[in-house]
């Protein structure tokens, strides 16, 4: 059957990684503008100041996703551009901004989706102690009611949160992501479930006052296990594996699936992370776990490859080396097409939600050819691997839709402007646009709703 009729096929961005006038009406500042100012933290000390200006040059961004043929449109709000200090005063030249944004794309039939938090979380609350602060998820509640107040009118579709393994894991407890903080793991599990508090009365607000009807999911890391081969012994090794919370050593102590998902879609923490971090718990109130679990429409997942696992001859689960030779993308990462299979069937077999592909694409060294065309075949043949598996995945369960990261190249967090994720090159010196080979096959797979894949 392939993709459905209705299909989303769209593209995605974060605010502070091409939106730029950071100092601009009135803007207040982040953790990443914090960020950039620490030695060593950034590649080169770049920052996202100018980033690919898409403040103002929002309605080229929008001509070119016209041209593309996407469907939707995945960006997200600038908390601190929307409220400066995080609280209080609303900026209402932000209002007008992305009021303006979703006009644009309204007007030009591109659906947004609209991310409310995308790690850019507002330096004054940070000094307030951030998401330590027993009050950070009602101020993401009084946040998300501003939105609510200014654009839900045209806006239906909502994800709450990007990544908490990246904004929780990388950012508070390994340090090499904003705010760039150490913090024990009883402080990291605090700041973890004050997040989930904020995913659950974001959600409750946009049920609440949204007006018009609501889409409303999340975009966890998809912390992918595919099995080494269709045997059911190794298809269930990576099952098991995929939904295991351990510790990763040098790795993120969060980095895991359940302790993302769970709460959210079955209602609790799971038993083994519970047992894993036994002291080192936080508080939970008697009605947190309900505030949290309060239903969502969708279940989110950025997947860009996965690990590879085996039941070995002793019973066990075995990760498996991919091997001498095998192929990575230009940022490290390994190109594994089948994730984009076993990623959403094992997500929908547990939680039982819709699946939507919030983030999929990859890093390439892409550079102006000399006839002036940017050429990327190596990006053309990762989608296509990928998104012909996604395609198998949507004959056994519901995917609704799936989100190419990115747009444009543009911030790409600690590692600057040295990695290149979009399918349309940005010159960052003149702010030209040139869209890749890539974004033309993308083009024609929207058109033709994935047939040829």
């Amino acid at each position: 059957m392939g993709f459905s009729k209705d299909f989303v096929w769209g593209t995605a961005t974060a605010a502070y990684q091409i939106e730029g006038a950071a100092y601009e009406d009135g803007r207040g500042l982040s953790v990443w503008d914090m960020m950039c100012r620490k030695q060593g933290a950034i590649y080169k000390g770049q920052d996202g100041s100018v980033a690919c200006d898409h403040y103002h040059l929002f309605k080229t961004d929008v001509a070119i996703m016209k041209q593309i043929g996407v469907k939707a449109y995945r960006l997200s709000i600038s908390w601190p551009r929307l409220i400066p200090t995080g609280t209080g005063q609303i900026n209402q030249k932000a209002v007008e901004f992305y009021n303006n944004l979703i006009n644009e794309l309204l007007a030009a039939e591109i659906t947004p989706y609209i991310t409310l938090f995308h790690w850019d979380y507002p330096l004054e609350l940070y000094c307030r102690g951030g998401w330590l602060n027993p009050e950070s998820s009602d101020w993401f509640a009084q946040y998300t009611s501003v939105v609510m107040e200014y654009f839900s009118d045209r806006v239906k579709n909502w994800i709450t949160l990007n990544e908490p393994q990246c904004f929780i894991g990388l950012g508070h407890c390994e340090g090499i992501h904003a705010p760039g903080d150490k913090l024990p793991l009883e402080e990291v599990l605090r700041a973890g479930h004050n997040a989930m508090l904020a995913h659950g009365k974001a959600v409750q607000v946009i049920r609440a006052e949204a007006k018009t009807k609501t889409n409303i999911g999340y975009a966890p890391v998809g912390d992918v296990r595919v099995p080494l081969t269709m045997d059911a012994k190794d298809v269930n090794a990576a099952r098991i594996s995929m939904f295991k919370v351990t510790e990763h050593g040098a790795e993120s102590k969060v980095w895991n699936n359940t302790w993302w998902f769970d709460p959210i879609f079955l209602g609790k923490y799971p038993d083994d992370g519970v047992e894993l971090y036994g002291s080192k718990m936080p508080k939970i109130n008697s009605k947190d776990m309900d505030i949290i679990s309060t239903p969502v429409d969708f279940c989110g997942a950025n997947i860009y490859h996965a690990r590879l696992v085996k039941q070995n001859d002793n019973g066990q689960i075995q990760e498996v080396d991919f091997g001498q030779g095998y192929p990575y993308t230009f940022y490290g990462w390994p190109v594994i097409p089948q994730s984009m299979y076993w990623g959403p069937k094992f997500y929908y077999e547990r939680y039982k939600k819709p699946i939507m592909i919030t983030e999929n694409g990859m890093v390439n060294s892409d550079w102006i050819s000399i006839d002036g065309k940017v050429h990327d075949p190596q990006r053309i043949d990762f989608l296509g691997r990928y998104l012909k598996e996604l395609k198998l995945a949507a004959d056994e369960v519901p995917v609704h839709g799936y989100f190419l990261w990115s747009l444009l190249d543009n911030f790409e967090w600690t590692m600057g402007y040295n990695q290149r994720f979009g399918l349309v090159y940005t010159d960052y010196n003149t702010q030209k646009r040139t869209l890749k080979d890539s974004a033309y096959w993308y083009s024609r797979i929207i058109a033709e709703n994935g047939e040829s894949l």
